[in-house]
């Protein structure tokens, strides 16, 4: 696998063969890769989970970094509202993290539908087994902690997938872990026609089961759900995609 380490990562078309970038590189290009989800008031009754297609042909989807990101060292609220220390509730597993939050109107709500689908895909077709499925720890920390108490996230990732980990807390805490893995996240802020507008990074990353590090990065904004459920297997036992 040819490593390209003076490239970035920035939000559109897919590409069709896998890449690798320097940590530092992913960085960079933090900044680059925000999306602006603009929200209503923050009702979200009746609002519909996000339809997710399973296409028939997959392409490679993963970037794989030459530098791994070590994990964040956080400690946040879950959805029953106890503590909840990553490193040491996720060590030794392989993890999904991703930066989002439960008013947001489309990234959100697909990256983690395609995660879902894929997941039940994957038992479907007897690419895992369900003892190595439930393994995957997918972790959704949340960018808008005011609104997203540990009751509504818990209520919105159930209708996703009950064994998603919602994680809630202080915003700077939240926005310094992104950081330290090359996510970007800016506080939700009113505009003045009443919509809530967050920006926030749309990466979903993959780490190590045995190693513990982020070795493997997705665009969520455009993953599909046949892909993660190509390369989640791998992923798992802690190879490359």
């Amino acid at each position: 696998m040819r490593k390209l380490s003076n490239q970035t990562i920035t939000s559109g078309p897919k590409t069709t063969k896998r890449r690798a970038f320097a940590g530092a590189a992913l960085l960079a290009a933090a900044g680059l890769t925000l999306t602006a989800c603009g929200g209503d008031d923050g009702d979200k009754k009746d609002k519909p989970i996000a339809d997710v297609s399973m296409e028939a042909e997959s392409k490679q989807a993963a970037t794989v970094l030459d530098k791994p990101f070590k994990k964040p060292d956080l400690v946040l609220t879950d959805t029953h509202g106890k503590k909840y220390d990553l490193r040491e509730r996720t060590k030794g597993k392989p993890v999904l993290l991703y930066y989002g939050y439960t008013n947001c109107p489309d990234v959100c709500p697909l990256t983690m539908s395609n995660i879902a689908v894929a997941k039940k895909d994957m038992l479907r077709k007897k690419a895992v087994t369900k003892a190595e499925l439930d393994q995957l720890q997918v972790v959704f920390v949340t960018t808008d902690p005011e609104r997203d108490t540990p009751k509504e996230l818990g209520k919105w990732l159930k209708a996703q997938d009950p064994e998603f980990i919602g994680l809630t807390g202080d915003f700077p805490t939240i926005q310094g872990s992104a950081r330290s893995v090359g996510i970007s996240i800016e506080p939700s802020k009113k505009l003045k026609n009443n919509k809530i507008e967050s920006m926030h990074g749309t990466q979903v990353i993959a780490f190590s089961p045995k190693t513990d590090a982020g070795y493997v990065v997705y665009n969520g904004q455009d993953t599909r759900a046949e892909e993660y459920a190509q390369d989640l297997p791998k992923i798992i036992k802690g190879q490359n995609p």
